[in-house]
């Protein structure tokens, strides 16, 4: 790669394709990622060029960390089976001083209000709270039977059950201060089975497309839908519906957290939140307009950053977050980084790290310090300062926070 002489600061990776432009000074990226991304930039209906977060990484279809303008065609493999996955984050009145001294009592309220993991759905659309079955019923449920009915396959499995709900990974709850003290409530999550089985069934689709059409991939999991064909109109609709029940679930957990702590006796009931809390997707596809042209960007694993927009960037558990305040960088397609990117697989962290590194590098934080979560450590994931530094003219950090509490599935 070759620094550009001016700003913005991104690197340039020169490709048989459209050039990728890489916001990864001072951050690492593998071998792997950076071949990947070669691939990527072959596609033909790629505009312009392809934008590289500092906390890029290996995915599927595509790299994580990425965002993709496409002219004509959108790669759902690139969007991703965690379709609009994201995060939600509020400030609220309280305090440090206002949190009790011991925060396990906390954690045990967040976790028995907001089901996470394995959670039982056997109950069905009975054991959903009133709230979530509203909105289910007024919002999402008109536009899914339209959906579920073209495609049967996608509606085995539970859905308007899983609405309200964390799953597992790399999703949690998060209780945090920031620079002043004051504490914000911090969630991340998406689409849960439904999106799972979305992404999972156009992807297919797209791939027997290719076969149809004789089209040679420089990577099976580019394979993609064409603009104009009823493959495509059923994706977008799919896609969107995905993406609308991703941000309604990180309202209804955000609702279910406060509540909880309201009522769990550790916490001053009366406290109140910022009316607007910032709710923004970090895996989806959205139709934008970028360089003169209408096209379709996929942010797999990035943030919008359009000018004085807010987003929300989390470390990993144990370090920092932050809230930021978009820079609207043309080069970066208006974004940023969605995190601080995994340095390493899952597996190879549970190889490397024990109970007691993890319990070492998440001391002072109330969270799970089990064999569980030891993929999740913060040793997992690059170094979230240096990610920060790397996207300085991208965004600008308007809230520092640091987690106490951390709920994960």
């Amino acid at each position: 790669m070759t620094t550009t002489s001016d700003e913005p600061r991104f690197l340039t990776l020169e490709t048989p394709g459209v050039p990728v432009k890489a916001w990864i000074d001072g951050v690492p990226i593998e071998k792997d990622a950076e071949l990947q991304l070669r691939k990527t930039a072959m596609l033909p209906f790629v505009h312009s060029h392809l934008a590289v977060m500092p906390d890029v990484h290996v995915g599927v279809g595509a790299t994580v960390g990425t965002v993709i303008p496409t002219k004509g065609a959108i790669v759902p493999a690139a969007v991703g089976v965690d379709i609009g996955c994201g995060m939600i984050a509020t400030r609220t009145s309280l305090v440090a001083s206002d949190l009790p001294d011991s925060l396990s009592n906390v954690r045990s309220a967040i976790e028995k209000a907001v089901p996470h993991g394995r959670a039982d759905f056997t109950s069905g659309t009975k054991g959903l709270p009133s709230n979530n079955a509203k909105v289910w019923r007024d919002v999402l449920e008109p536009r899914w039977k339209t959906i579920a009915k073209k495609h049967p396959k996608i509606a085995k499995g539970s859905t308007a059950e899983q609405l309200g709900t964390l799953g597992g990974g790399n999703h949690f709850v998060e209780i945090c201060l920031d620079e002043s003290q004051r504490v914000w409530i911090v969630l991340h999550s998406g689409s849960r089975g439904v999106g799972n089985r979305t992404g999972k069934y156009f992807i297919e689709i797209a791939r027997r497309e290719m076969e149809r059409l004789e089209v040679r991939l420089p990577d099976y999991d580019l394979a993609y839908l064409e603009e104009g064909t009823g493959h495509f109109e059923d994706y977008r609709e799919a896609v969107g519906w995905a993406q609308d029940y991703a941000a309604w679930n990180r309202r209804l957990m955000m609702e279910a957290t406060l509540r909880a702590l309201k009522q769990s006796g550790e916490i001053a009931k009366n406290f109140t939140c910022d009316e607007d809390a910032v709710n923004c997707h970090h895996n989806y596809v959205a139709r934008e307009e970028h360089f003169g042209a209408e096209v379709w960007v996929t942010r797999k694993g990035a943030v919008r950053a359009g000018l004085g927009e807010l987003g929300i960037i989390p470390g990993s558990m144990g370090a920092k977050s932050f809230i930021v305040r978009g820079k609207g960088n043309p080069e970066s397609f208006c974004s940023c980084s969605h995190g601080a990117g995994r340095k390493m697989s899952r597996s190879a962290a549970k190889r490397a790290f024990t109970v007691d590194d993890h319990r070492r590098a998440t001391e002072g934080v109330e969270c799970r310090k089990d064999d569980g979560v030891i993929d999740e450590t913060p040793m997992a994931y690059k170094d979230i300062d240096a990610v920060m530094a790397a996207q300085s003219d991208l965004v600008e950090i308007v809230h520092t926070l640091k987690q106490v509490v951390c709920v994960k599935g």
